[in-house]
Parts: C-alpha cells; sequence; structure tokens
C-alpha cells in the first residue's frame, strides 16, 4: 500500500504525480544552487546572462548586486534602471513584479509564499508582490506575501511589509506604519549604472 509522509492511502497516479513534483523539486534546487555561485561573479553583465536563461526577466539598465538569492527565478520581473542590492532575497512562488527605477538596497527579503497556520498539513499560501515605479527600499527590510507598494513609496530600514502601502507614501517599524509622505510627486530621476565589481 502506497502512503504519503502524513501516513494518507495514495493510489498509483497521485504516487507517480508525487515522485514528478519531487523531481522537479530537486531540478529546481540545482538551479537554485547554479543561481547562488552565479552571484559571486564580479561582473553585472555576465550574471545577468545567467538570470535572464534561468527565466528572470531583467529591464533595460537594471542591475542586481552580488550574492542575490532567488526562488522560482521565472516568476521574476524587473523593469528598467532599477538597482537591486547585494545579498537580497528575491521570491518568485507566485509572481514578483518590480518596477522601473526602483532602488531596493542590501540584504533586502521579499518573500510571496509563507506557511497557512490554520491548515493541518501547514501547507503553504502564495500571493504576488507588486512593487511600483520610484520605489526606494531599505536596507534589511522584510516585505511578505501579498504586498504591493505604490508608486513613489519609501520602506524605511529594517521594516517589516505586511500589508499595502499607497503611493509616495513613507513607512517603517515593525510592522510597517505610515510615518510620512514623499514631497515629490512626479519623480523622473534615473539610478544610473550600478556600482561596479559589486
Amino acid at each position: 500500500m502506497l502512503q504519503d509522509k502524513n501516513g494518507n492511502k495514495l493510489t498509483v497516479n497521485e504516487a507517480l504525480s508525487k515522485i514528478v513534483n519531487r523531481v522537479g523539486s530537486c531540478w529546481l534546487d540545482f538551479e537554485l544552487m547554479i543561481l547562488r555561485w552565479v552571484g559571486h561573479i564580479p561582473i553585472h553583465f555576465k550574471r545577468k546572462l545567467f538570470y535572464r536563461i534561468f527565466g528572470v526577466k531583467i529591464g533595460k539598465g537594471s542591475a542586481i548586486h552580488m550574492w542575490a538569492n532567488f526562488f522560482q527565478p521565472k516568476n521574476i520581473s524587473i523593469g528598467d534602471d532599477t538597482i537591486v542590492g547585494d545579498h537580497a532575497f528575491l521570491d518568485g512562488r507566485a509572481k514578483l513584479t518590480i518596477g522601473n527605477h526602483v532602488d531596493i538596497a542590501s540584504s533586502v527579503m521579499i518573500y510571496n509564499s509563507e506557511h497557512d497556520l490554520s491548515k493541518e498539513d501547514f501547507s503553504a499560501i502564495e500571493e504576488p508582490v507588486e512593487i511600483g515605479d520610484y520605489v526606494f527600499i531599505g536596507p534589511r527590510v522584510i516585505i511578505l506575501p501579498g504586498v504591493k507598494i505604490g508608486k513613489g513609496a519609501i520602506v524605511a530600514a529594517g521594516a517589516v511589509v505586511t500589508s499595502d502601502v499607497a503611493d509616495f507614501t513613507i513607512v517603517g517599524g515593525v510592522p510597517a506604519k505610515p510615518i510620512g509622505e514623499r514631497k515629490d510627486k512626479n519623480p523622473h530621476y534615473k539610478l544610473g549604472r550600478a556600482r561596479l565589481f559589486q
């Protein structure tokens, strides 16, 4: 008799489906290991080439600094002239959309999957994350599943963003709450080139 990890009976088709899923998971783990190695290459255009090969959509003039980590890169889309800082974690288990002219500082973690605490099997809930144009996200920010950060918003260092952030709002704290408003409502700057060898 076939059983799953919780002791539930499985049909042959259900068991085969689980085997196929396990093989897919192993392949994804291999891809993520390769991308971690790629993160050590100190040349932007070479890293970008590998990231694109593995499915990350990266716009013109955008850069991902060294030591970034990914989950499901095929669901990650980054706009033009956007900079992602070193040691960032970008989760693509659901759709992750990052706009144009976005400045993401070092060690930012963006998640779009979390465990459902109310379910007996502790299974995952996946919700997309969207970051609008001209957003600044400070160092060591954590953004949780289902969050939408509006155009021109600023997230202060160390904040944990658990709910949507309105356009041009400045938020900070744990959990992040509005602490101000951005004065320039018509940003049109360009971030420029990323720092060399980072």
